[in-house]
């Protein structure tokens, strides 16, 4: 059985992760959606909030398991069981940020191989950070995120 984990901030989870996280499913035997836990970033969502909203945005998908962690990724997979760490690409940038993580999780962890899918053309200009630009002018552009972080972004954001 092959366990591959799909890590992230999820700060606030797009379409674009859930496309991502749909296709690993269909590749991998199970999936973790691992969603980093970072004590020195100020988040949008809080770390429940990006679990439950994940958790929502997912629905369906039988073989995903939803998990926070902190730490070394690479150990975090080892702990898991995990041998494969799926990374979406949107652009040669993303792949030159990535390679020299994929290389230092496989020093750390020899059993742990990165897979790159490239992003569905839909998504290619969709990041997370974008997102709440746009949400902080009261614009959620629809289709870019599943309807409950849609809900919570406008909730989040009109109590300013």
């Amino acid at each position: 059985m092959t366990t591959a984990i799909i890590p992230g901030s999820f700060d606030p989870v797009t379409n674009g992760h859930v496309d991502i996280i749909r296709r690993s499913s269909q590749m991998f035997d199970q999936v973790i959606t691992a969603v980093m836990h970072n004590s020195s970033k100020k988040p949008l969502f809080s770390l429940d909030e990006k679990l439950e909203l994940l958790r929502l945005s997912t629905e369906g998908i039988d073989n995903l398991e939803i998990k926070a962690f902190d730490g070394l990724l690479a150990e975090f997979a080892r702990k898991e069981g995990a041998t494969v760490l799926v990374k979406g690409l949107r652009s040669v940038t993303d792949y030159e940020y990535e390679i020299p993580m994929a290389v230092m999780n496989r020093e750390i962890n020899i059993e742990l191989e990165t897979v790159f899918l490239p992003t569905s053309p839909q998504y290619r200009a969709l990041s997370s950070s974008i997102i709440k630009e746009v949400a902080r002018f009261d614009a959620v552009p629809q289709g870019l995120v599943p309807a409950p972080v849609e809900k919570a972004l406008k909730q989040k954001l009109s109590g300013r």
